[in-house]
């Protein structure tokens, strides 16, 4: 079931993007050229990046309780928003560096978890309220996505 309501998403998103203009043949050759390194690259940063942030909110979690940051909000609330965060962003950035033998070998897989990745990161946008940022992730992402999906088998 939960395959066929994943599959039903990318299909969806999939009607949505191609009725976008299409990008020229040697932009997308190009695109799913830098792909697998581009995953790789930005996945094994982030997963130290994602990391880190969860250490240095580990560090935080005193100065949490003791309602720090009440200027802004609750300063549990806060933490816990960035504990999700930083949770959400090392998925997405694991997703990543698992979709870099899919995508170098052109297989699915690895055009679908370059998929979830981008899918993580749009959540965490929202969750943080970045809505523009979320928004913006969602359609240059999923439209490149879309793209090349047919290069991927």
């Amino acid at each position: 079931m939960a395959k066929n309501s994943a599959q039903g998403l990318i299909d969806t998103l999939e009607e949505l993007f191609s009725k976008a203009p299409a990008l020229p043949k040697n932009a997308k050759d190009f695109i799913v050229g830098i792909t697998p390194w581009v995953a790789l690259v930005f996945g094994v940063l982030g997963v130290l990046i994602g990391l880190s942030g969860l250490g240095f909110m580990t560090a935080l979690a005193p100065f949490a309780s003791m309602g720090w940051g009440t200027a802004y909000g609750s300063g549990v609330g806060l933490y816990g928003l960035g504990m999700v965060s930083s949770v959400l962003f090392l998925g997405s950035s694991a997703l990543m560096v698992a979709a870099y033998p899919g995508t170098k070998s052109r297989m699915m897989a690895g055009w679908t978890f370059l998929f979830w990745s981008q899918l993580l990161s749009v959540v965490s946008s929202l969750i943080t309220m970045n809505l523009v940022n979320g928004l913006l992730s969602a359609v240059i992402g999923f439209y490149l996505l879309f793209q090349i999906k047919s290069y991927y088998k």
